[in-house]
């Protein structure tokens, strides 16, 4: 089956045909970096990384760049408020979003331009729409004149008619339509500004996306996304401005818009002033808890943000990881294919295929996160059934738990691989751990803050620190198994809290202790 997106521009969905066969040139609208971002940008991100990592798993080379905005209103409005330079705020919230970004596992762009180092590049496409009667200047201000522009409204499907109807604000005479955007900005007192031909001033926000974009991926690319907010006016005027800039069209082939994140009826946006920062929420739930719920979701439809939905959330995802818990203890605990039952075998077998194929069907129809996150649980109710039945073959059970963790990751689930700390261990024998219980939890949480901040890739690290942490919980389960051993049971019961309290949760189970990582 073909790969087929929904494209904005055309309201339909349409075969992914990108320019250069095998290639994927994709912009994706960054962060404007004066506050914390909130769940509402977050879902933005983690939507097209799903889909950058669904188009790399295709085959396709991917060149991904997003902008940040670094220069704005609300940035020189943060500045005076917190009494210091727009140069700082834009570094503070930068890092920040990078950060919360690597908390989410969202992979980084390959390009990431700024606002304020492609000036350059924003005047020379003002100077070329003046030479071409598509701009003009008043009083060191730029606008773009829309009506002088054919396909003004293509996106959004609206006509300058319709367009007026909905005025909320106060029309400025000096413009030759009421919805000519600004190109360049005349200067303000104590504000940030730039030379141009048109004296000391800074870019509108329309006119550095479109800079950015032609610079890095050129005319034509494939893939333009942002929220549905960002439709008109900021996507509506990037297309007119870039279009009567080079004289041709199209700017993008396949605009991808994402729907908002809903607290009750509303959307979630500072302007309404019910935002929930990441920041916040990651306090309380990993990071896959987020991606689960915005996943459980067609990325285009709206999603209402809940405690209870987040919980939920919480719960699919353990659905799989106790799978993988399961598979991983069978195949390192039992003696497996002595008595195969290959019915069961090939039934097994066929979910696994079955499984695959509805993934890919789901993810070619337009990325639909849904339908291909149910496939995944279909086919762990398979193992599980398989599994409950007696069934001991190795090579489907391997199969399938692949295939779980494989498509998984392409969804960004960050599902554990084979062997992995995450899944679950026995305790063997007992042993005389050299270090004391003290020594040993100090140990255990340097180990946890490495791997909270190690990508989730196999690397020598991740390896190495994986390692040495189920030797040091092992030897903190030997010494409960010591105070258990001559009746402490306080001692043992206080490792086991503190365990708990570091994510480790201990089973006593009749073949020996099975923990692992909540």
């Amino acid at each position: 089956m073909a790969l087929r997106v929904y494209n904005t521009l055309t309201i339909k969905k349409e075969e992914f045909q990108p320019a250069v066969e095998g290639r994927v040139n994709m912009y994706v609208c960054g962060p404007t970096v004066y506050n914390y971002i909130h769940v509402g940008n977050a879902r933005c991100y983690i939507v097209f990384d799903i889909i950058k990592r669904y188009l790399k798993f295709k085959g396709y080379q991917v060149l991904h760049a997003q902008n940040y905005t670094d220069i704005d209103d609300k940035i020189i409005k943060r500045a005076q408020e917190e009494s210091t330079s727009t140069e700082e705020i834009a570094q503070k919230y930068t890092i920040a979003f990078e950060e919360d970004m690597a908390k989410l596992k969202v992979d980084q762009p390959d390009i990431r331009p700024k606002a304020t180092e492609h000036l350059a590049e924003m005047i020379d496409i003002v100077k070329v729409l003046i030479e071409k009667g598509l701009a003009y200047e008043v009083d060191g201000d730029v606008y773009f004149s829309v009506s002088k522009f054919r396909g003004y409204g293509k996106l959004s499907h609206r006509s300058l008619k319709d367009m007026r109807a909905g005025e909320r604000v106060k029309v400025d005479l000096r413009k030759k339509h009421p919805l000519d955007f600004a190109l360049w900005k005349k200067a303000k007192p104590n504000e940030p500004s730039w030379p141009s031909p048109w004296g000391e001033g800074r870019p509108g926000w329309h006119l550095e996306c479109s800079a950015m974009s032609i610079k890095y991926l050129g005319m034509g690319f494939d893939i333009h996304g942002g929220g549905q907010d960002l439709i008109f006016p900021h996507h509506e005027n990037e297309i007119a401005q870039s279009e009567a800039y080079k004289g041709s069209e199209p700017f993008v082939r396949y605009w991808l818009h994402n729907g908002f994140v809903n607290i009750g009826e509303e959307k979630m946006a500072k302007s309404v002033g019910n935002i929930i920062l990441v920041r916040e929420v990651l306090k309380k739930y990993p990071a896959h808890t987020l991606r689960t719920l915005f996943l459980g979701t067609h990325w285009r439809s709206p999603i209402s943000f809940t405690e209870e939905n987040l919980k939920e959330a919480q719960e699919k995802h353990q659905r799989l990881l106790d799978v993988l818990i399961n598979i991983d203890y069978v195949l390192s605990t039992e003696a497996l294919d002595a008595a195969r039952d290959e019915s069961s075998e090939v039934e097994l077998k066929r979910a696994a295929h079955d499984s695959e194929k509805k993934f890919m069907e789901a993810m070619d129809d337009d990325f639909n996160s849904a339908s291909a996150l149910a496939s995944l649980f279909e086919l762990a109710q398979s193992v599980n059934l398989y599994l409950e039945s007696g069934g001991k073959s190795r090579k489907p059970l391997e199969e399938a738990r692949d295939l779980l963790v494989s498509l998984g990751n392409v969804l960004g689930l960050d599902l554990p691989r084979p062997g992995s700390l995450f899944l679950g261990f026995t305790l063997s024998a007992a042993k005389h751990p050299e270090e004391g219980e003290e020594e040993l939890f100090e140990d255990l949480a340097y180990d946890l803050e490495i791997l909270q901040t190690e990508e989730r890739v196999d690397t020598p690290r991740l390896r190495s620190t994986e390692d040495h942490l189920k030797t040091i919980v092992e030897d903190l389960l030997s010494l409960r198994e010591e105070a258990r051993s001559q009746k402490e049971w306080a001692r043992a019961d206080n490792i086991r809290s503190r365990l708990l309290q570091a994510n480790i949760l201990v089973e006593d189970r009749p073949g020996g202790i099975r923990w692992r990582l909540k």
